[in-house]
């Protein structure tokens, strides 16, 4: 006789093994190009049970995007540790959240494809359901680190964020081409990109007895 913690985990191992054939197969061929039952040969499983566990490749898809967003959500810890100053959290925070998309190449490559490849009402569903919290995390995070006096009152937190975050996808994707640039010499050291990111957005690129504002 099966006992019931037995069945418990058999039903977990089946199901992290349909999520892992449809992160897979999603990040390989996008949504629309994959079927259940390509996911459920993969996973070893019949398409009953994965029925069973969702009841549409949708659901299974945000299922998938919900387990991205936990992992690269966890690098907000970085930003969030109290006992460091502010410069300490952001460069932890870069290099953090650079690394997880850099360690999880597979789960990188399918949130890039769903933002970049999806209709404007799933984007929205994205926002909404997977990507909006850790966002909004991240901007009040640097919110209060502006209310403090440790960052400028007149930067637009969400743009700060943005900046992160799309100078680490860009390093992510274009890492191969920049390699053959003879200026570009942090390609294999991500945690000196990091810091150098981090050193310009607190800094800027114009000397310090050359401060200029840019209107509008």
């Amino acid at each position: 006789m099966v006992s019931p913690s037995s069945e418990s985990q058999s039903e977990k191992d089946s199901v992290q093994r349909i999520l892992d054939a449809a992160q897979f197969l999603f990040a390989k061929h996008g949504f629309d190009a994959v079927s259940v039952n390509a996911i459920a040969a993969m996973a070893g499983v019949s398409k009953a049970n994965v029925f069973h566990h969702f009841t549409s490749k949708r659901e299974l898809h945000l299922a998938v995007m919900q387990s991205a967003n936990q992992k690269f959500g966890a690098t907000l810890n970085k930003l969030g540790h109290e006992g460091a100053d502010v410069v300490a959290n952001l460069e932890n925070y870069a290099k953090a959240h650079l690394g997880s998309i850099l360690e999880n190449e597979q789960l990188s490559r399918l949130v890039l494809r769903d933002v970049l490849e999806n209709a404007p009402e799933h984007s929205r569903e994205l926002a909404g359901k997977i990507f909006g919290n850790n966002f909004a995390r991240l901007v009040g995070l640097l919110r209060n680190s502006q209310e403090s006096g440790a960052l400028k009152t007149e930067l637009d937190p969400a743009m700060i964020a943005v900046m992160l975050i799309g100078a680490n996808v860009f390093f992510f994707e274009a890492r191969e081409v920049l390699r053959h640039f003879t200026d570009v010499n942090f390609v294999d050291k991500p945690e000196q990109y990091s810091h150098m990111l981090v050193d310009i957005l607190l800094n800027g690129i114009l000397p310090v007895d050359g401060s200029k504002k840019i209107e509008g």
